[in-house]
């Protein structure tokens, strides 16, 4: 798609209030379309007031700009996040995918209400945002088209980078706040932040070099520990330290926790992007730290091996697609399903202790579904589990290991 199919056309935007959505809004406000920008509530601890975003959109030329409150939304994306442990590739909670779908369908329901029919973003031609809010709108809204200036030749002939988009934005007297020596970029919500490329690209750059938004680096944390006691009733957070909170307040509450003691401050990952490219990243996300853990631990408790098994399969498949954009698709939609027996048994309350960007287990109460009995797992001489009774059981595990010595293991020229 290009602008020239948004001449007179109203067109809704999935808006920051940065320089990108600033450029983007002026930019198409002077080929002649009309742009209605909105910006979600996702809780940004980047921004003092989101009410300020509106009025730079407006500044911007859009003939419409609004606020959609979605906290609550994303808090129930970050919990379904945590209640499969998606970790992409192992490292970092993928806050900034998952809000990404947040963003898009309740945009999506505003476009509708307005009859308008082209949705546009700021993502780049290189990055994974653009894969997500695309595939997103699709399959949410396949009425809707998706327009990206910067897959648009004409766009990205006028802006090479940021300094061209600083200088067309200057030359305008547009009102953002990006400077040319900003290190680095961040996406933000209340699940984590998200530093990249600038400065960052370059891997002889520390990550001590990205300032911390949602607490301190661990070196900088208190000598003294503190201790968390996360209460989950049916895989739902509905406690911390005994006092009750909503599910927005408990992450709130988490990252606050979380931050001050370093944890989940400056997560490094260089990653396999979709696109076929890698990237190097520095993530904060200490309330899904706190959080992921101790529904971690509490899965221990619960979990028999094959369970194990299969919950680890599902977890893996639901990291990956967030990543990748498929977030609404058969096979999300089904591995969450596939999840859902497990949540009733998810009830207990887990004691952590952080110290200088470390979680400690301290305890475990009151956990009525835990598959552990310290009577049956018992080394000593009491106990129901009567040792003598292991040797039928090692018996037929010898029949296959004898079978195997007697025809296979020579063939394999193992070294002994």
């Amino acid at each position: 798609m290009r602008y020239q199919d948004l001449i007179s056309k109203d067109v809704g935007g999935a808006i920051s209030g940065g320089l990108d959505s600033c450029t983007a809004t002026a930019w198409l406000t002077e080929k002649g379309a009309r742009a209605h920008c909105f910006v979600v509530d996702l809780g940004q601890p980047d921004e003092t007031n989101l009410d300020d975003v509106p009025k730079r959109m407006l500044a911007c030329g859009a003939v419409e700009a609004a606020v959609i409150p979605g906290q609550e939304a994303l808090a129930e994306a970050g919990l379904q996040v945590i209640q499969s442990q998606a970790r992409y590739e192992g490292g970092y909670w993928n806050t900034t995918g998952i809000a990404r779908y947040v963003t898009t369908a309740l945009i999506i329901r505003e476009l509708e209400k307005r009859g308008i029919d082209v949705l546009f973003h700021g993502a780049t031609g290189r990055g994974n945002d653009q894969v997500r809010f695309q595939l997103a709108a699709n399959m949410l809204a396949p009425g809707i088209q998706v327009y990206a200036p910067w897959r648009d030749p004409a766009f990205i002939e006028t802006f090479g980078g940021r300094a061209e988009m600083l200088a067309y934005c200057a030359e305008r007297k547009l009102p953002v706040r990006a400077t040319l020596e900003k290190p680095y970029s961040t996406d933000a919500n209340f699940l984590g932040l998200t530093h990249e490329a600038g400065q960052l690209e370059s891997l002889c750059t520390p990550a001590a070099h990205v300032e911390p938004g949602m607490g301190v680096w661990a070196w900088d944390a208190p000598d003294k520990p503190e201790t968390v006691t996360i209460r989950w009733e049916a895989g739902v957070p509905v406690a911390i330290n005994g006092e009750h909170t909503s599910l927005v307040e408990t992450f709130h509450q988490a990252n606050r926790i979380g931050g001050q003691n370093g944890v989940g401050i400056g997560v490094h990952v260089v990653e396999n992007r979709f696109v076929g490219i890698k990237s190097r990243g520095v993530y904060e996300a200490p309330g899904m730290e706190i959080l992921g853990q101790s529904y971690a631990y509490l899965l221990q408790l619960v979990l028999d091996r094959r369970a194990r098994d299969v919950y680890d399969a599902l977890s893996r498949q639901i990291s990956t697609q967030i990543y990748q954009g498929y977030w609404y698709d058969l096979a999300t939609t089904t591995a969450l399903a596939a999840l859902k027996p497990l949540l009733p048994l998810m009830t207990g309350t887990i004691v952590l202790r952080l110290y200088k960007g470390n979680i400690f287990f301290e305890g475990a109460e009151d956990t009525p579904h835990s598959l552990y009995s310290s009577d049956i797992a018992s080394m000593e001489r009491i106990g129901s589990f009567d040792h003598a009774d292991a040797e039928g059981f090692l018996k037929v595990l010898g029949v296959s290991a004898r079978n195997f010595a007697e025809r296979q293991f020579q063939a394999l020229e193992r070294e002994i």
